[in-house]
């Protein structure tokens, strides 16, 4: 070990006995560490780097907003609300379907399915 690190070591042990950790959020819970297995270990990192920038591919942005749309669906009281949040909904499944054609990603099992998953998830 190096002295730099010792020092480290010293000031965390100090830091420890000082009750300077006691406080901090997530105490006393297990760390929640990321699952990277399905990406492919060249772009870990930099899948990581564009992750904590907020950076997102543009399918999982609009796969999310398609979620977020289809829950204000559920909840909509109106009739005027659901044509309004339906349509909003039908452009982003179709935006959605187009960036997945553009990476050569239709015509998989998911798109051929995907009408008979979120009926059977939703127990129709």
């Amino acid at each position: 070990m190096g002295w730099l690190s010792w020092l480290a070591e010293q000031k965390i042990e100090e830091a420890i006995r000082n009750g300077e950790f006691d406080d901090l959020p997530g105490m006393g819970k297990p760390i929640e560490l990321e699952d990277l297995s399905g990406v492919p270990e060249e772009l870990r990192v930099p899948y990581r780097i564009l992750k904590n920038a907020g950076m997102l591919p543009e399918e999982l942005l609009l796969r999310k907003e398609c979620v977020e749309l289809e829950d204000l669906l559920a909840a909509c009281r109106t009739e005027e609300e659901r044509a309004e949040i339906g349509g909003r909904l039908t452009a982003k499944r179709l935006k959605l379907r187009m960036v997945e054609e553009e990476r050569g990603w239709s015509g998989g099992a998911y798109s051929q399915y995907a009408d008979k998953i979120r009926d059977r998830l939703d127990g129709k």
